[in-house]
């Protein structure tokens, strides 16, 4: 392999895509504008996110997993990408495990690769409180009240790790993703920006969701917005404890049984093609 290149995976999990690097075995180093470029669906490889594998240092993970966004941010979590760190690491030969503690700028996540080839994903616990979302609120709440883009708007606000916001609409198809999306994704409440999910409940154990990504826009898919929505539900008393949750991209199993409690994620992941980047 030639100097300035970087050999690549893409991989998605239900639609939800990403370049993904072996931090391990090559030397990655990338400015915003590279991970700009990469991302960028003309003039690059194209993806939602960026994935990252490194070594970790201590004791409690077998791998560091960063993320970055198609805007060059680096952000705390993925649940997509978690599970196509998995089977990345799993399928490179980086590990024999099945079972694989990750570490995040979020915290620890654990990893499971399911005989049927799908991974399970242990999310962590929500967390509710303003300063930890972060969100600016004088108190919690389970629904907060803002203007956005010139009318009040109803949402449930979560942290999977990352900041999510959770509105509840009658019908994903006709939601107004496109102008309440980016007004809330920039909301000054949101101090580090918010994804924001768009729900709609078909039963206690089903929803429909479209989710608008800080720093990507809208994907096919996003594991932490299913989580942060089921979640959002469950504390509104809309769901029971297993949902299935129908992202544009395809379905993913949301399980969480109760404050205090981790949110688990199931759903697949495939890797697309192999390549050389050429920086």
């Amino acid at each position: 392999m030639a100097a300035g290149e970087l050999l690549f995976t893409k991989m998605h999990g239900i639609g939800n895509d990403f370049v993904v690097l072996d931090g391990i075995n090559q030397v990655v180093n990338l400015s915003s504008a590279q991970v700009q470029r990469i991302a960028d669906r003309h003039f690059g490889v194209g993806c939602d996110q960026l994935l990252v594998v490194e070594a970790y240092p201590g004791e409690e993970a077998d791998f560091r997993y960063r993320i970055f966004n198609a805007d060059g941010s680096e952000v705390e979590q993925c649940g997509n990408g978690a599970r196509c760190f998995a089977r990345f690491v799993y399928d490179q030969g980086l590990t024999q495990k099945t079972t694989i503690p990750v570490m995040t700028a979020s915290g620890l996540i654990v990893l499971n690769i399911q005989p049927n080839g799908q991974v399970m994903v242990n999310m962590g616990v929500p967390e509710f409180s303003p300063e930890r979302i972060p969100f600016i609120s004088e108190r919690q709440q389970t629904l907060y009240n803002r203007e956005i883009a010139g009318e009040w708007v109803s949402f449930s606000a979560v942290s999977m790790g990352n900041p999510h916001a959770v509105l509840q609409v009658t019908d994903v198809d006709t939601a107004p993703v496109g102008v309440l999306g980016p007004a809330l994704e920039h909301h000054p409440s949101f101090p580090r920006r918010v994804n924001v999910g768009f729900m709609q409940v078909l039963g206690r154990d089903r929803i429909r969701l479209r989710v608008f990504e800080r720093g990507s826009g809208e994907t096919l898919a996003c594991g932490t917005g299913a989580c942060a929505a089921v979640v959002a539900g469950c504390i509104q008393g809309l769901l029971d404890t297993q949902v299935t949750v129908a992202l544009p991209g395809g379905d993913l199993q949301i399980r969480w049984d109760g404050e205090g409690q981790p949110v688990w994620m199931t759903g697949p992941a495939e890797t697309v093609f192999r390549g050389t980047l050429r920086l």
